[in-house]
């Protein structure tokens, strides 16, 4: 098959979906990055091509959006736009997060759910992938209106979800207090106790490690992919973004294995810190993000002799590897190059789309170890996923039994990559991520007929 008549192939398609898709970047963004790998391991299957399995796949199930009305504590009447999108349930019931913060839009509901679907054929859990959340911004509300929120938030959503249809996750701005009040408003609307949301307190269900799962398992998959290359994590030299729930499990689990991490970030900078960051700092950490604060500058507060950088981005910083942990697109092309040349030797995406397309080609371009966020960070769907088995079985697991599956969870995904990513001298983690992903997902749409 020539080149030229892949290159038609993607244009065409990418041309259909942004003519369907106006003014939703994120979205195109994340079909553009699967269609590029995915196109053309179609058009070598005759049971797949001409089937439109990719572009059923790039049209949601379903899209909800509502209207989110709540008061605030000066009793003015606020009011705020909530999304559920549900993107495919091919391999089961919906799943993905919830995500509470200002830069919620369609479109980002609409990315996020589409890369879901692929990181959830990925953990191999009959899980398929959905999004949502709200426009509403929890930093500087007081608990009672984050409940108000929340509730009103849940009285609309609890149409639309249910233990054997759709199993909403915390995300940005959703923890576990948000979990709690979500929780309770379903229950006291349906009147019954079901798992219908995942990241639950462990008094009502929740599971172990959940708050770090995502974060160990994206070391998980950084460990199996530097161990490609003959090398382990002890002793690397790391820089991660982002302070949240996602960078604390991974600067956690890098530290249990003797790795040492130098940054974190805010929006409003990031801190240096020359001697790691371990030990009682990671518990400090969980302690600055639990209060609401977002500014990571208070990191001196406790330990002055870090530097902090405002408004600027880990990336200048010389590493071994590189985890961004923070919101999508913090990664461009130029903190790419400034990377490799500081001798960067992996890169393992563990928030949603952090790179930018210009970053990810250039890593990949220069046989940089990369690995997309559907792949090395699936830990915390898939500890979702088993909470909603200990939750159907009605029984908890303990942390280590919790963790030993989470990894196996992990280390499997690292295989499906590498079968469907290697090439030459390289494996292309993109590339078997998305076929990987895709795979399963069309296999279970073709046996279903039409959907």
């Amino acid at each position: 098959m020539q080149n030229i008549d892949v290159e038609k192939r993607i244009d065409e398609f990418m041309t259909w979906v942004e003519k369907r898709n106006p003014n939703e970047p994120e979205f195109l963004q994340a079909v553009k990055e699967v269609a590029t790998t995915v196109i053309p391991y179609i058009l070598t299957n005759e049971d797949y091509d001409g089937m439109k399995l990719l572009e059923r796949m790039t049209e949601p199930e379903r899209v909800i959006i509502f209207r989110v009305v709540w008061q605030d504590d000066q009793h003015e009447v606020q009011v705020n736009r909530g999304y559920r999108v549900q993107m495919n349930s091919a391999i089961g019931q919906y799943k993905g997060g919830l995500r509470f913060d200002p830069s919620v839009n369609l479109s980002v509901m609409k990315f996020l759910a589409f890369e879901q679907v692929f990181k959830n054929s990925l953990t191999t859990l009959p899980m398929g992938g959905a999004k949502g959340g709200s426009d509403f911004d929890p930093v500087g509300k007081s608990d009672p209106e984050i409940m108000r929120f929340c509730q009103a938030f849940m009285t609309e959503l609890a149409k639309h979800i249910g233990p054997n249809l759709d199993v909403p996750a915390g995300d940005i701005g959703v923890g576990a207090r948000e979990v709690g009040y979500l929780f309770g408003q379903y229950k006291r609307i349906r009147n019954e106790f079901t798992g219908v949301l995942t990241g639950k307190g462990l008094a009502y269900g929740g599971s172990l490690i959940r708050p770090e799962a995502t974060g160990y398992g994206v070391v998980y998959f950084c460990e199996q992919m530097l161990r490609t290359i003959q090398q382990e994590i002890k002793g690397k030299i790391f820089t991660v973004s982002g302070f949240g729930n996602v960078a604390w499990g991974v600067i956690k689990k890098i530290d249990q294995l003797g790795g040492k991490v130098v940054t974190i970030s805010g929006l409003d900078g990031y801190i240096y810190d020359a001697d790691g960051i371990s030990g009682e700092k990671i518990d400090y950490l969980l302690t600055l993000r639990n209060s609401g604060n977002n500014r990571v500058e208070d990191y001196l507060l406790k330990y002055p002799e870090a530097i902090f950088h405002a408004g600027k981005k880990p990336w200048e910083v010389k590493c071994d590897v590189a985890i961004p942990s923070a919101t999508q697109n913090e990664l461009d092309l130029e903190d790419a190059k400034t990377l490799v040349e500081n001798g960067c030797i992996c890169i393992t995406e563990a928030a949603n789309m952090p790179c930018t397309l210009e970053a990810i080609n250039y890593f990949i371009d220069h046989k940089i170890l990369f690995s997309p966020g559907k792949a090395s960070n699936a830990g915390g769907v898939a500890t979702s996923g088993l909470e909603m088995t200990q939750n159907s079985i009605r029984m908890n697991w303990t942390a280590d039994e919790v963790d030993a599956k989470l990894k196996a969870i992990m280390v499997n995904i690292h295989h499906l990559c590498q079968e469907y990513g290697q090439e030459a001298d390289y494996v292309n983690y993109v590339k078997g991520a998305n076929i990987a992903g895709f795979v399963k997902v069309a296999d279970a749409m073709l046996a279903q007929g039409l959907v």
